[in-house]
């Protein structure tokens, strides 16, 4: 039993490899494949510094989050603090 790849059983792969090398011949299918290599390369390389630079802005959110955090228990503890001495 074959598994379909992106929805594509193996009929329709040799299907479309046949019609490639129909229209394009088999002298251009190296050419072509390398071209679809170099493109892949290129998205893959923009998605990365995509993701690298919404990482990074996040990172600096972040870091301003967990400032305001600690500044925020610092006060609390030292609210809850002065409200025990008050108390005793």
């Amino acid at each position: 039993m074959s598994h379909p790849i992106l929805f594509i059983s193996g009929g329709e792969i040799m299907i479309i490899v046949f019609f490639v090398l129909l229209f394009f011949g088999a002298d251009a299918i190296p050419g072509i494949a390398r071209t679809i290599g170099k493109l892949m390369h290129e998205f893959h390389k923009a998605t990365d510094d995509i993701k690298r630079e919404i990482t990074d802005q996040t990172s600096d959110i972040k870091g301003e989050f967990t400032n305001l955090k600690d500044k925020m228990e610092k006060k609390g503890s030292d609210f809850t603090r002065k409200i025990d001495e008050e108390l005793k």
